[in-house]
């Protein structure tokens, strides 16, 4: 079940104090011109609206095991559904939804992850959904596009407005590619520190994080004094980093997480010759309720990232289940943890291990409000619209709304200003 619905969150504009004068983009030049097109516009700033929410093809949605844009997709079209909209989830097969679910591909790709033919026929398929909907006299309002690459390259031949969520980073391959593509819909970003490393000329619509169910993971009754690591087994995700954390403070570790292809020779390497079962035990792929209870029956989690992580789901899964968080100032971390609230920040090994063993203060009810009041569902989908009915408007009312520049990221929707770094 959802969780209950909180009060709505002010209904302002992003835009900075002084909005900058920026050339709109090619989403905006689609504006309504005729006075029919502009009637339509003012009255979908009240209406429902119709959207279709394009998730990645390779699992489902919810997901059964790893998979947080899945997750995300998911708790957003059940948000915008309970909200009153018409919800289109084009997704895999085996996708469930309180929204309307249109399985796109006949079968999953779990192990094709990132398979360009695979993404071009979801997309392509989805696309031709989205346009038989306007040609039999039904389009839908805007797409809410979360699929990756292909989708954003083609979001111009559209017949309706395209909202694309970055959910990676912007490395050199990703910079290039927005810094071509990113005029073709309009961007949201999932956290200030994301949206601050976009390439130039790439505007930002909003910036808005990732949702999530608390009612959906339970507290513990009691928790253990063991150390929680969960994520891909990336060198930037700092699994070795965490280990030697453990062995430092004499806490037992639990690893979890999949190996990806390409990261064999890293878990190989850097992880397996420590695990001896006991004090670092690696506890493979987790979803369902052993992951809610890995979480919230760990003492913290850590999170050493040495990389700008764009969001990094696990830490608000964890505050979600009472457990605090232990991170490295990095990404999106400060904009997470609330120091002395709901974890703590740090700036290094040493340091994540003296702090752990000041975890024990830490409230994992405040952890729990504290991911309530930021991430909730209704909270999220109350954002994202205020970005689709954005879309709907003259071109110079969306203009107004575009980011600051690179050097001041616009703040996040429904959060508020994370607290000083305490480390």
């Amino acid at each position: 079940m959802l969780a209950p619905t909180l009060p709505a969150p002010p209904r302002r504009r992003l835009r900075p104090a002084t909005a900058p004068r920026v050339r709109p983009s090619r989403t905006a030049r689609r504006a309504p011109r005729t006075r029919r097109d502009r009637v339509g516009a003012a009255s979908a700033q009240h209406r429902s609206l119709r959207i279709a929410l394009l998730a990645p093809p390779w699992i489902p949605v919810p997901p059964t095991g790893y998979g947080g844009v899945e997750s995300v997709v998911g708790l957003l079209a059940d948000a915008l559904h309970e909200a009153g909209h018409e919800v289109t989830l084009l997704a895999g097969p085996g996708s469930r939804s309180r929204a309307r679910v249109v399985r796109v591909l006949d079968r999953l790709h779990g192990s094709e992850i990132g398979a360009s033919v695979v993404e071009a026929d979801h997309v392509g398929r989805a696309f031709e959904h989205v346009e038989r909907a306007a040609d039999e006299g039904r389009p839908f309002d805007v797409v809410h596009d979360h699929s990756g690459w292909v989708a954003l390259a083609m979001a111009d031949r559209l017949p309706v407005p395209v909202l694309h969520t970055v959910h990676g980073s912007f490395d050199d391959v990703a910079s290039r590619f927005y810094g071509h593509h990113g005029g073709k819909a309009a961007i949201a970003c999932i956290s200030r520190a994301q949206a601050a490393t976009r390439p130039d000329g790439v505007e930002v619509a909003a910036v808005v994080p990732n949702p999530i169910d608390v009612d959906a993971w339970p507290a513990a009754a009691s928790k253990g004094d063991h150390l929680l690591w969960i994520g891909r087994f990336a060198p930037e995700k700092g699994a070795h980093r965490a280990i030697r954390v453990a062995r430092a403070t004499g806490r037992r570790l639990l690893l979890a997480g999949p190996v990806q292809p390409g990261q064999e020779r890293y878990f190989a390497e850097a992880i397996e010759p420590h695990l001896d079962g006991d004090r670092i035990r690696y506890v493979g792929e987790v979803g369902g309720e052993r992951k809610r209870r890995l979480f919230a029956e760990a003492a913290a989690l850590l999170m050493p990232i040495t990389w700008p992580e764009p969001f990094g789901m696990v830490m608000v899964e964890a505050l979600a289940a009472g457990t605090p968080v232990v991170a490295f100032a990095q990404g999106a971390a400060p904009e997470i943890v609330e120091p002395g609230r709901n974890g703590l920040l740090v700036g290094g090994e040493d340091e994540m291990a003296a702090a752990v063993a000041d975890v024990a203060e830490l409230d994992p009810a405040q952890c729990r409000a504290s991911a309530r009041e930021r991430f909730a569902p209704e909270r999220v989908a109350a954002a994202y619209e205020l970005a689709y009915r954005d879309l709907l408007r003259p071109a110079h009312r969306l203009a107004t709304a575009i980011a600051p520049r690179r050097e001041e990221p616009p703040a996040i929707a429904v959060a508020p200003e994370p607290a000083p770094n305490s480390a």
